[in-house]
């Protein structure tokens, strides 16, 4: 069986369960506690990110690589076209998906944070031994994420900025391909990548990013959300979600 390694509310795990959903590969999602996932990524792939896909004995570290990867071993469903030029296209959309990534995670966790627990209750999980101590292993959790992901106000607006920079980037790219896929005429790597990269901003149902409570999300989160509705590039993401995210795995995972 094939494991994926991961963080339940990450965006780039979100890529990798949507990369073997989408090549119908059967696997089970097993979290891994922040911080201490860097020994075993490290000893596993040398280095210290996640998601990590075992597969046999293999261990495969990044989103973009386990779609590689999956390309070359699994080459039904590709992800990524024969065609050169369609071929590079998506790797370069790609490219900037994951950069987008980094101030999607602080922006957003930064507001999430903010409004309350919730990101650490799932960090947390159900059960082990953080949930057992959780009135330590919370406020150091939430300490720990504020200091790797440096969300400090100066780095926040930061992002902020970048992200609107590129959000308009990627709704024209969207535009002159026709507002239906970002690269040909069918999903593959271009589209799982915008669409996991941005889906924290939209907090749409059925995704880790889903919000019970309204109430609780900041006026500027909301704002922004629907600014992004708002332009063919969320729409897009919205409607990729609802026709074609067939998750077959648990995103809370093990």
């Amino acid at each position: 069986m094939r494991t994926l390694y991961q963080f339940p509310l990450s965006h780039y795990c979100e890529k990798a369960r949507w990369l073997l959903d989408h090549k119908e590969l059967d696997f089970v999602a097993q979290n891994l506690i922040p911080g201490v996932h860097r020994a075993f990524a490290q000893l596993k792939t040398g280095q210290n990110k996640l998601p990590i896909l075992k597969d046999g004995e293999r261990f495969i570290a990044g989103s973009t690589q386990i779609a590689l990867y999956l390309d070359d071993v699994y080459p039904e469903h590709r992800l990524l076209r024969t065609d050169h030029t369609l071929r590079e296209k998506t790797l370069e959309i790609d490219l900037i998906a994951n950069e987008l990534g980094i101030h999607v995670r602080r922006w957003g966790l930064a507001h999430a944070l903010a409004e309350g627990d919730e990101p650490l209750e799932i960090m947390i999980g159900e059960k082990g031994y953080l949930r057992q101590f959780e009135k330590i292993s919370k406020p150091i959790l939430k300490t720990m994420v504020s200091k790797s992901y440096q969300l400090d106000k100066e780095k926040v607006e930061e992002s902020k900025y970048n992200l609107e920079l590129t959000i308009d980037s990627l709704n024209k790219i969207l535009i002159d391909n026709g507002c239906r896929y970002f690269v040909g005429d069918r999903l593959g790597l271009a589209d799982i990548s915008v669409c996991s990269i941005l889906a924290p901003l939209l907090e749409l149902p059925a995704t880790p990013w889903e919000k019970e409570y309204a109430e609780n999300i900041s006026q500027e989160f909301t704002e922004f959300s629907q600014h992004l509705l708002e332009l063919p590039l969320g729409q897009y993401v919205k409607r990729i979600y609802a026709t074609e995210r067939n998750a077959r795995v648990d995103w809370r995972g093990m």
